[in-house]
């Protein structure tokens, strides 16, 4: 087990649309991280479809780097609709 490698672990809920992390784990191979996950962290069946993703395969951003990377987008209003004005009839939104 020592040298398996690390799998994070994605599920989609009943009532989700979208896959959500849950966690990560050690196994031998992508099916058995599957498998081990439905065990771990979908116990009581709520869960319809499981990912599993070798951690090393994962890239991300640098949290240090949040203003290069999403400041950008604070000069494009159109991104941000608060500017709209919503119908009544779904004032809900």
């Amino acid at each position: 087990m020592k040298n398996w490698p690390l799998f994070e672990i994605f599920i989609r809920s009943r009532n989700g649309l979208d896959h959500k992390h849950v966690g990560s784990l050690h196994a031998s191979d992508a099916q058995m991280a599957i498998e081990n996950a439905r065990d771990v962290y979908s116990r009581r069946l709520e869960g319809v479809s499981i990912w599993v993703v070798e951690s090393k395969y994962i890239t991300a951003s640098d949290p240090g780097d949040k203003d290069a990377m999403f400041e950008p987008a604070v000069d494009k209003i159109y991104r941000h609709p608060t500017f709209y004005k919503l119908p009544k009839e779904v004032d809900h939104m």
